[in-house]
């Protein structure tokens, strides 16, 4: 895989890469309109195709934000084109790394020597790269460890890149209102600190401390002496990404076991820790030789504040779904039903969030739930269409629920879709046995 030697840091520089991109996306639509007219039964497929290709391209050289909003696209699998979670799923762990003197540079800067003089050895060619930093191998006093380190100008890009993003969304999503701005204040926030690699370590170690006695799940040991805020260092964990894995598992037993550490790794951490590590993608997470679960990088942690975990799980209750008058006060606790809204916003939002909720808990509802049953997730891709289509919606002030939905969401999404690769049956209540 080719290098890279620079990366645009500037404002600038990166509004000209994505105005490029935005040129060539332009150019895919207006062939495929011409090939339509030429060929009625052209289906969209070819475009969906070469629009990801433009836009994975266009942002896997900027890295950072850009790249990241990716990687949480493509754990979205039920609402967007496949052409896109493929494409956008490459960010998750195989993207162009820094070239080797980019690297030397980087540690120079912030452990004020090359990795050379650190470890024992060193391997200055990245074994993995993803959209916020990318990680070496490195041995010291006999041990394997990952150093992973960051590309340079991230952090200082964060602001500009969601701004320049921000216009596109409030169009897409319908945002009105000042109100909007906290949505966006959200996701700057938490992309801010996932390139505090200080904060990365701290947060690694407490929850490493707090959940290694779930069964069926190992962690890294973290390294301060070797990190910094652009760098951290950590065991070698050896093992297949989740992804490879479930494409060669047969054992129906094993696929349970790792299930279920996985679905106990989470519900610890959201009902006992309140907290939780709201980047479940694949390249998070391995199974070793002894098929366990390896969990790996802990900078993307969500605190969940008692106001909103209330009312959020009290709707796992079937008796508050089906209970119309305790149903509304709860979606105006969680801010899905404003007091500006109008009859009819009122009417069609509780309406959506109803049939929303009631599929979505599903899983939580259950003593023991079946993620391999494709019924569940075709009901969700069948939603997720008929929102699409639905015109009503794009009239609708879209400013709906509490900033926390953004990654309690993603949490949620990316765990099902997780689960529902493994195909695992879980017990949904065993991870109690750890409290």
């Amino acid at each position: 895989m080719k290098t890279i030697d620079y990366i645009p840091t500037s404002k600038i520089e990166r509004a000209t890469k994505l105005v490029q991109t935005g040129a060539k996306v332009g150019v895919n639509y207006l062939k495929y309109y011409g090939e339509k007219i030429v060929n009625s039964d052209l289906t969209r497929d070819k475009l969906n195709e070469d629009n990801a290709e433009d836009i994975y391209d266009g942002l896997k050289s900027l890295k950072g934000s850009a790249l990241k909003v990716a990687q949480m696209l493509s754990m979205d699998k039920s609402f967007l084109p496949q052409a896109y979670v493929e494409k956008f799923s490459l960010s998750q762990f195989s993207v162009p790394p820094l070239s080797a003197p980019l690297v030397l540079k980087t540690f120079k800067t912030n452990l004020g020597k090359t990795p050379f003089e650190i470890f024992d050895e060193f391997n200055a060619i990245s074994v993995n790269a993803a959209s916020i930093g990318q990680v070496h191998v490195a041995m010291k006093d006999g041990k394997k460890l990952a150093v992973k380190i960051q590309y340079p100008g991230v952090a200082n890009s964060i602001s500009s890149d969601l701004s320049m993003v921000k216009p596109i969304a409030v169009r897409m999503f319908n945002l009105q209102g000042k109100d909007s701005d906290k949505y966006f204040k959200e996701v700057e926030e938490k992309l801010i600190e996932e390139t505090n690699y200080l904060l990365e370590l701290k947060q690694s170690q407490e929850v490493v401390e707090a959940c290694k006695k779930i069964d069926n799940i190992v962690f890294p040991n973290y390294y301060a002496e070797f990190s910094s805020e652009k760098i951290i260092t950590m065991d070698w964990m050896n093992g297949k990404h989740l992804s490879e894995f479930t494409k060669i598992n047969t054992d129906q037993a094993v696929a349970d076991k790792i299930g279920q550490a996985l679905w106990d790794f989470y519900m610890y951490q959201i009902h006992i820790l309140k907290k939780v590590h709201a980047d479940p993608h694949p390249g998070n997470f391995l199974v070793n030789d002894e098929n366990q679960l390896v969990a790996l990088d802990f900078g993307c942690m969500k605190k969940i504040p008692l106001d909103f975990y209330t009312p959020y799980f009290d709707l796992i209750d079937k008796n508050v779904i089906n209970n119309a008058e305790v149903f509304n006060s709860k979606l105006f606790e969680l801010e899905i039903l404003r007091t500006d809204d109008s009859k009819e916003e009122l009417i069609y939002f509780t309406g959506i969030f109803h049939d929303l909720l009631s599929l979505f808990t599903k899983p939580l509802q259950s003593e023991i739930f079946d993620f391999a049953d494709e019924s569940f997730f075709e009901s969700i891709a069948l939603l997720g269409e008929r929102f699409t289509k639905d015109t009503n919606l794009r009239k609708m002030n879209g400013n709906r629920g509490s900033k926390h939905f953004i990654y309690m969401n993603r949490t949620f999404f990316g765990l099902y879709n997780l689960m529902f690769d493994l195909k695992a049956k879980v017990t949904v209540s065993h991870y109690k046995k750890y409290n």
